[in-house]
């Protein structure tokens, strides 16, 4: 993600006071009305929300009130639920938020305690679902890391505006240990490491269901070939795989074609 300039000064300016702001918050262990208010001034000063027009802690949700919302041109763009500086982040406050925008069919929610920021999308669905997008710990960022600096884009009013966090959803969809283990086993990896092994050991005779084994039982973490994310990767590759195949039929056709204009 390419950061704006003024986003980077900003966060110049802007990151090391509240990082003071926020270790002072946490260690006095306030209370979660002035958690909000230090978060609303983050969003405001740091991520450069307007605090009076964007930001709005009167979403009304099942006859309650979310901590905040941000809206933009009067549309909930990311509902924020938010927990006293000195309480850990937990499960139960993470169903909370979801429950809150899966009722509002508001895909984007986070969950802050001004020192910790997370962010999760929602999949809608029977069961509804939800998966971590990205998170960091105020306290931790270093500015001169560009990973740090995109992981506070992706809360920004700009990155918002160019959908950071949709490309940085898609990315850690695709660049993650679930689809690199499915790559890494594939037929043409396979049969690339098959041939550098018999490059060096000519004498071996090398089968490629061998390496294929090895790979996903001893070299590549047993995880990695376990659970939903597994299938979720080996869908993501397929379609892949088969839209590469489609385009690579209408090519020789589009080649041909042209050879007669």
């Amino acid at each position: 993600m390419k950061i704006p300039k003024k986003v980077s000064d900003r966060f110049s300016k802007t990151i090391k006071p509240y990082q003071a702001v926020a270790a002072s918050r946490k260690s006095k262990d306030v209370s979660e009305a002035d958690t909000v208010t230090v978060v609303k001034d983050m969003l405001a000063d740091i991520f450069g929300y307007d605090k009076y027009e964007e930001l709005t802690s009167e979403q009304q949700i099942r006859g309650t009130f979310c901590d905040l919302a941000v809206k933009i041109d009067g549309k909930i763009k990311i509902l924020i639920e938010v927990k006293a500086a000195g309480i850990d982040l937990n499960g139960s406050h993470l169903r909370q938020a979801v429950n809150y925008g899966a009722s509002e069919g508001i895909e984007w929610v986070a969950l802050t305690n001004a020192v910790e920021w997370k962010l999760y999308r929602i999949i809608f669905g029977q069961p509804v679902e939800f998966e971590e997008v990205s998170s960091f710990g105020i306290l931790d960022i270093n500015l001169k890391s560009e990973e740090d600096q995109g992981k506070l884009f992706l809360f920004c009013k700009e990155g918002l505006s160019c959908d950071a966090m949709d490309a940085y959803h898609q990315q850690t969809q695709i660049l993650n240990k679930y689809t690199i283990g499915q790559v890494v086993i594939s037929e043409p990896v396979v049969a690339v490491i098959r041939k550098e092994l018999k490059r060096l050991f000519p004498e071996m005779k090398i089968d490629q269901d061998q390496i294929a084994n090895l790979l996903s039982k001893d070299v590549i973490k047993r995880e990695v070939f376990e659970g939903d994310k597994l299938k979720e990767a080996q869908l993501r590759i397929k379609k892949a795989a088969n839209k590469a195949a489609k385009q690579k039929e209408k090519k020789p056709l589009k080649e041909e074609a042209s050879e007669f204009v």
